[in-house]
């Protein structure tokens, strides 16, 4: 049942859960675009199917299967299917899924002492505990073989505050799963690496953004025309990485898709440049809008230096300047 199309991964069996839209049906359209067999999950079937069937409207093969990522029972079903069906066979893990996005756009604003603690559940069940499993599941075919890629979509929000406090506490983790994983699954060569995305335009955000009624859609408006990059930058990303001989220089980092774009050539699909976010330009231009055009001069190949990164997040940093947050809250504790 492998793959017969013809691309640089041809035979490459792949999956990538939470795929039913968005950051993982990318990644599927454009694994399935370089020859692999991708299977996909989600918890709904009907929107299952439809991504499915936009992948094989282009000419890939794709198999959906229903599968909750926080649960055991229907992750481990999910790898046994892949080795009976592939003998064995798992090239590419991505890790996608994620259940917490209305949650946290009901829960936005509010301090975590007022939030319901169920919070924390609905955003690191799927997001976190249910990439562990697969991880777990996905390993146990890759380290016999020798060979293997596993991703971890993560996102700044692992270095910085954004959203809410297990949005980032659950973000951290994968970068630090990521790591950690990548140490002990190096010496069977099988590489592992979390993914930043940039601002990505889903079918959520630009809903999000053409609703032009809350300060999250005029924020969106202002930045997803210019930042924005497509779903399928993330999928450019692990096919580069995927077919990389030299993958395993990766393992255990966090890497930026606009790095990736600019290591293995790549544009969006639209042909635009994936928008640099750790360009020392962009950053400037953001923090200074009324001297952007100083910041113009700037090489955009010029960035943030990662030691740098890395000192921010520090948590022995003694000091850190915060934004102020604004509360929904006016209780006083």
């Amino acid at each position: 049942m492998a793959g017969g199309s013809t691309g640089p991964l041809s035979g490459h069996v792949c999956v990538v859960t939470g795929a039913s839209r968005g950051i993982g049906k990318g990644i599927a359209l454009q694994l399935s675009g370089a020859g692999a067999t991708v299977y996909i999950t989600a918890r709904n079937r009907e929107t299952l199917e439809r991504a499915a069937a936009e992948v094989r409207g282009r000419g890939g093969k794709c198999v959906p299967v229903v599968c909750d990522s926080s649960r055991e029972e229907e992750v481990a079903a999910l790898f046994e299917r892949i080795r009976k069906d592939q003998d064995g066979r798992l090239d590419v893990l991505v890790n996608n899924a994620f259940s917490g996005v209305t949650a946290i756009t009901d829960q936005v604003g509010l301090p975590f002492w007022e939030s319901p603690t169920s919070l924390w559940d609905q955003i690191n069940n799927t997001g976190l505990r249910g990439h562990y499993l697969c991880a777990v599941y996905g390993a146990r075919l890759m380290v016999p073989a020798g060979r293997g890629l596993i991703v971890i979509i993560s996102s700044p929000g692992g270095m910085r505050y954004m959203f809410d406090v297990p949005y980032g506490v659950g973000k951290a983790a994968c970068d630090r799963m990521a790591a950690d994983c990548a140490v002990e699954l190096r010496p069977y060569g099988v590489a592992c690496v979390a993914l930043w995305p940039g601002l990505v335009r889903t079918e959520l955000i630009m809903e999000h953004a053409e609703e032009k009624s809350t300060p999250l859609s005029q924020v969106l408006n202002e930045k997803v025309d210019l930042m924005g990059e497509s779903p399928e930058v993330s999928g450019k990303c692990v096919v580069g990485l995927a077919t990389d001989p030299h993958v395993m220089r990766h393992s255990g980092k966090v890497l930026l898709s606009p790095d990736l774009a600019r290591l293995y050539k790549f544009k969006d699909v639209d042909g635009r440049e994936v928008y640099n976010y750790a360009s020392l330009s962009n950053i400037l231009k953001e923090l200074m809008p009324k001297m952007s055009f100083l910041f113009r001069l700037i090489p955009g190949f010029i960035t943030i230096p990662k030691w740098v990164l890395a000192l921010y997040s520090s948590k022995f940093t003694v000091y850190r300047a915060l934004q102020p947050i604004s509360y929904k809250s006016d209780k006083k504790t």
